[in-house]
């Protein structure tokens, strides 16, 4: 556990956290109980319908189709503080073996933004699942019709431009703007950003339009980008997605804006397990990975497959946690 986590100072940032406090929403997937008569437990950091909520159940489904456990899964939405109460939640079950939660940068983010107790490093391991691509998305009339025509009218006047992300500060969706703020010019700390918990409330907020912009990975808002609802104007990738209804967006550098970014989800379990049981859960993640089921699922939602495990998996995480805090210190956020 760290002794002392440093907290954003005076942000001038404008920023309107949108969270809900303690909340849960609890939802039983498969019906078969494990061997030792108990079930499986994924926890999900955000609200559901977002990233992290699709990455955790996709999971489980595979999991469970190929009965890869011999066992069931609860799901729990632990819902506030961008993942910190679910960073908590998951310390709080220290030595449970049966336990597991979806993690990725924004739950990294939140540990700072919201002076978080805990970090990733005081949980256990498991594995990286995925990485992708973040998306800039404005509502269907939107007068933007291209990412030029956003940076032209961000720059003349920053803060009359509500930008939104589905991440507390210092999460991707933060992180993303701010990014690509500072490389078209724009001074961060003019940057008028709006978080909300997760992918449901930021689609609502954009096609409510009580904000200009969003920034978030794709894979939750086909459906309006599908129905016209939502526009992407461009993705953070080295190159565009493959194939789908996304295939045609340009990514920022053929847009002339040099800045790739890339957000990632993993799985870890509570500190204190014994070493032969992570090493059974990392097996069934490996197991789940080679399965046509999550191969599938990582075509279905343009995901990445990057996956790696155990002490790979540890290093990768504190190459993380100083990439946020790195990147807020330089961008005077911290």
């Amino acid at each position: 556990m760290r002794q002392v986590r440093r907290t954003p100072g005076s942000w001038s940032v404008r920023l309107a956290v949108v969270v809900l406090v303690a909340a849960t929403a609890t939802t039983g997937c498969g019906v078969t109980r494990g061997d030792d008569g108990r079930d499986l437990l994924m926890i999900i950091p955000n609200s559901p319908g977002g990233g992290y909520d699709q990455t955790g159940r996709a999971a489980v489904q595979v999991l469970e189709d190929s009965d890869i456990t011999g066992g069931s899964f609860t799901v729990d939405n632990v819902v506030g503080a961008g993942g910190a109460g679910a960073m908590t939640a998951l310390v709080g079950r220290a030595g449970d073996e049966h336990t597991m939660m979806t993690v990725g940068l924004g739950v990294v983010g939140s540990t700072y933004s919201f002076a978080s107790e805990y970090s990733l490093q005081d949980a256990t391991p498991l594995a990286q699942l995925m990485s992708e691509p973040e998306g800039v998305l404005v509502p269907g009339d939107s007068p933007f019709r291209t990412i030029d025509d956003l940076v032209k009218a961000w720059a003349a006047d920053p803060g009359s431009i509500a930008v939104g992300g589905g991440s507390s500060p210092g999460g991707p969706d933060h992180l993303f703007p701010m990014q690509l703020a500072a490389e078209v010019g724009i001074d961060p700390n003019e940057v008028n950003y709006v978080t909300y918990d997760g992918g449901g409330p930021l689609t609502s907020a954009l096609l409510g339009e009580k904000i200009e912009v969003g920034f978030s990975g794709l894979a939750e808002f086909t459906g309006q980008v599908e129905s016209g609802e939502l526009r992407v104007l461009a993705v953070s990738g080295e190159k565009r997605y493959p194939e789908g209804i996304l295939a045609d967006i340009p990514t920022l550098t053929e847009s002339g804006v040099d800045l790739v970014f890339l957000n990632w989800r993993g799985v870890l379990a509570p500190p204190g397990i014994g070493a032969a049981r992570t090493e059974e859960l990392i097996g069934y993640l490996e197991e789940m990975h080679e399965s046509e089921g999550w191969q599938a699922t990582l075509e279905d939602y343009g995901w990445t497959d990057d996956f790696k495990t155990g002490d790979e998996f540890a290093t990768f995480i504190d190459e993380q946690d100083a990439r946020v805090s790195g990147t807020l210190e330089e961008l005077g956020l911290l």
